[in-house]
């Protein structure tokens, strides 16, 4: 099934506890995004930059193999989003030092004509209106999934909500899904959002995994214990990337059913596990077939239990 992703595309400065400072770094939701399933698939891109993105940056997407950039806009007279943050000392919570949306507060992108069939859609975190206008170009998907952010919960919860009318799963995180709902225990806020429209929340809970609430089950999952985080910057995305392009590469009748999600999400975990051990998409870029093959194999033993 072809897989379609759209979002953000930026300029990242990073700061963590231990490892440095490091600037100008590719960063963005739909390139941690794209990376992470062109393991799996061939990821349709669509997303916004200014004439001062580098063109290193560029070879950077294209060098994940698949990844169909037909759908990147390089806007002239623009400047791209830069954002900063500082990761304190447990690596859960970060500070931002500063955000300049550029060309975000400009028009959004549009689909390419030859996108708009795409079957498996990602809305990828940016302004749920915006997310809900591209969700309105695609003819007929089979299975729609958003992701969003405290910000658009604080100020656009109402486009927020219109927009969980009409897709099929969102994903988020626990403090975002007790934000929204008012309820601390992820379980009873994700059957609150069930209550909205989606068929399926998965609530990511950092380095104790995530929470599959869906309408005919719930699951759990821990994360990979990765000996050494250097970066979670794009943790999410890169674990959404996994998730979506297992389930755009298996082409279930039912994408979105119990099965299908909860497999797909130990995808996407061992995906995020590589993401973290780099800045940028740098351990990404090295990482082969054989080095998710192996990871899966040890994560799937750690999972299995004697009756």
């Amino acid at each position: 099934m072809n897989l379609i992703c759209t979002g953000t595309i930026g300029i990242d400065t990073v700061e963590t506890p231990g490892n440095g400072r490091r600037e100008h770094l590719l960063g963005g939701s739909c390139v941690y995004f794209a990376a992470a399933a062109s393991f799996y698939t061939n990821p349709r891109l669509v997303a916004v930059v200014g004439d001062d993105f580098p063109p290193e940056f560029l070879d950077t997407i294209k060098s994940f193999k698949g990844v169909d950039t037909a759908g990147l806009e390089i806007r002239q007279g623009s400047r791209t989003f830069r954002w900063g943050g500082k990761y304190l000392d447990d690596m859960d919570r970060r500070e931002t030092l500063f955000t300049e949306l550029g060309v975000l507060e400009e028009a959004p992108p549009t689909i390419p004509a030859a996108f708009k069939s795409s079957e498996i859609v990602f809305l990828a975190n940016s302004h749920p209106a915006v997310q809900g206008d591209l969700l309105s170009q695609i003819n007929s998907p089979k299975l729609t999934v958003a992701d969003t952010m405290d910000l658009w919960i604080n100020i656009a919860k109402d486009d927020l909500t219109n927009l969980l009318k009409r897709v099929d799963g969102l994903v988020l995180n626990f403090d975002e899904a007790e934000l929204f709902t008012g309820h601390r225990n992820p379980v009873t806020a994700g059957r609150h959002l069930l209550d909205l429209g989606p068929r399926f929340v998965v609530i990511k809970k950092g380095e104790h995994g995530c929470i599959l609430v869906h309408r005919d089950g719930l699951s759990a999952l821990p994360a990979y214990p990765t000996e050494k985080v250097i970066d979670p910057t794009g943790a999410g995305d890169s674990f959404a990337g996994g998730m979506m392009g297992r389930i755009a590469a298996q082409g279930a009748a039912d994408p979105g059913s119990f099965d299908s999600i909860r497999d797909a999400l130990a995808h996407g975990t061992i995906i995020a596990s590589f993401n973290v051990e780099s800045f940028s998409l740098d351990r990404l870029k090295a990482l082969t077939p054989a080095d998710v093959h192996t990871r899966f194999a040890d994560y799937a033993s750690m999972l299995r239990v004697a009756n």
